[in-house]
């Protein structure tokens, strides 16, 4: 009868460790659009700027930045990933993360102590109170006691707790990723920065020569008597003004190659590139891979990390609720307890103990519901974020596509408006050799004729921008089945 009553106590607990009070944990809905306001933008031939995926494209998957097809910058975005400080911090947090886990996990095993001791004692036949007859020379105490203590998981708070910390890791684990993408983006910003900063060098040196050939062609007419000395000062300003814009095109330069050499874990004076100018007539933009609005919450590391972290509030919630009712605890002691070192580990120095604690909080003044109501807060809280990061994103897209769409009208405008100015400057140079307008002509084409080829470029860098940014804005290679199962 004694083993059937234990059983059945043991099998009524084990139905109460099944248990788990709170709320499931359901997806919120976000705020979404069946398709993105901005149409995919158009390229200069007409075509779709979209390119439709198929499951053997690559082009979005992993190593995004080698769409752009340049090999320099295919050799430094991999050192991000190794020497990055950044990413070193983020890895570090995603392993504390990890680790709360096996944290949490310890508290659905027994808690086992052991704590030997040795002491002697006597007694003083003086002490108040106390009969002098009892009082001898001492005795020992020789104890090797082990001590268990076991909380039976009723109302799921362990549990939750375990789910929770899991999901944060996984949180953490996502915003690895999404520094990583950050990373690698800036770092395709700067570089092509820099590229922008080295064409516009190209050109400026360019026309520095040009202009050092206008102002000997000035100079000489002078000379013949057949242009004033003003036409001599304009073409020297002319040239003084374009050296001005070359020096200062140097700052811009040192500054991206600076912010490079910090991106791949280096300092600034162990690092340099090579001039490399961008080129206008190298299909330089890539076509990006579609991705429809739904989609794109499951590529979006952000995304990712805030549903994780509305997850793990929602397991908060749970905890706070079990807070309602008794814990139940399972103690134990057992050991040996000796009163010499000859009869320590002798088998009459065994002892045990063993029993059930229920414990239950009878009034605490409203602190249970003060916490319940803070958890619930708390996750409504999450869900506001989950859902602006998800508005934020579809932002990100609309305004890079946008982007995309106008810049590529912009650039063929802009192709139009250079000729123009190229072939005006040529027209009226050639008039003011031959004596028919004034030198103050040919400085306001070269002016009109720098303007729009520097405009060309930085058009050209716009648009690899707002590429990188649209890769950016889409996840690049990532989506959420590769957060990791802890």
């Amino acid at each position: 009868m004694k083993s059937a009553a234990m059983a059945l106590i043991a099998a009524g607990l084990l139905s109460l460790a099944g248990c788990m009070v709170g709320p499931n944990y359901k997806k919120p809905q976000p705020i979404i659009a069946p398709t993105y306001k901005e149409a995919s933008p158009a390229t200069a031939s007409g075509q779709d700027g979209w390119k439709q995926s198929r499951p053997s494209d690559n082009a979005l998957k992993g190593d995004w930045w080698t769409i752009f097809s340049d090999p320099q910058l295919d050799a430094l975005e991999p050192q991000v990933d190794v020497a990055n400080q950044t990413i070193k911090a983020a890895e570090a947090n995603f392993r504390a993360a990890r680790a709360q886990i096996g944290y949490a996990r310890s508290n659905e095993a027994p808690t086992i102590a052991v704590g030997p001791s040795v002491g002697t004692i006597r007694y003083s036949a003086n002490q108040p109170y106390f009969p002098s007859n009892l009082a001898n020379n001492g005795t020992g105490d020789f104890s090797l006691p082990f001590d268990l203590n076991y909380e039976i998981d009723l109302w799921g708070r362990i549990r939750r707790g375990v789910t929770s910390a899991r999901e944060q890791a996984q949180a953490s684990a996502a915003d690895l990723e999404n520094a990583r993408l950050s990373l690698h983006a800036e770092l395709a910003l700067d570089y092509f920065g820099l590229r922008g900063t080295d064409a516009q060098t190209k050109l400026l040196d360019d026309t520095v020569k040009a202009y050092e050939s206008a102002l000997q062609l000035t100079q000489d007419r002078f000379d013949g008597g057949a242009a004033p000395q003003s036409d001599v000062a304009q073409a020297r300003t002319q040239l003084n003004q374009a050296l001005v814009e070359r020096t200062d095109l140097e700052v811009q330069r040192t500054q991206y190659e600076h912010a490079i050499a910090v991106l791949i874990g280096k300092p600034p004076a162990q690092f340099s590139l090579p001039p490399l100018p961008l080129n206008l007539h190298a299909p330089a933009i890539p076509q990006i891979p579609a991705v429809v609005p739904a989609t794109l919450l499951e590529r979006r590391p952000d995304i990712a990390a805030d549903e994780r972290r509305m997850a793990s509030a929602n397991e908060q919630i749970g905890i706070a609720e079990a807070a309602y009712f008794p814990t139940l605890s399972l103690s134990g002691s057992t050991g040996l307890l000796g009163t010499s070192a000859l009869n320590w580990f002798t088998w009459p120095s065994r002892f045990w103990a063993v029993g059930p604690t229920f414990s239950e909080t009878l009034f605490d003044a409203g602190r249970r519901r003060s916490t319940k109501q803070i958890t619930v807060a708390q996750y409504d809280s999450t869900v506001a974020n989950y859902r602006q990061t998800v508005l934020a994103a579809f932002q990100q897209v609309e305004d890079n596509l946008a982007a995309l769409r106008v810049l590529s009208n912009e650039e063929r405008q802009q192709h139009e408006a250079t000729a123009s100015a190229e072939q005006s400057l040529d027209l009226f140079q050639t008039r003011y050799e031959g004596g028919v307008d004034t030198y103050l002509q040919v400085v306001t084409w070269q002016t009109a004729a720098l303007n729009n080829q520097r405009n060309d470029l930085v058009i050209l860098q716009r648009r690899l921008d707002a590429s990188v940014l649209l890769i950016k804005a889409l996840g690049g290679g990532w989506d959420s089945s590769k957060l990791p199962h802890l």
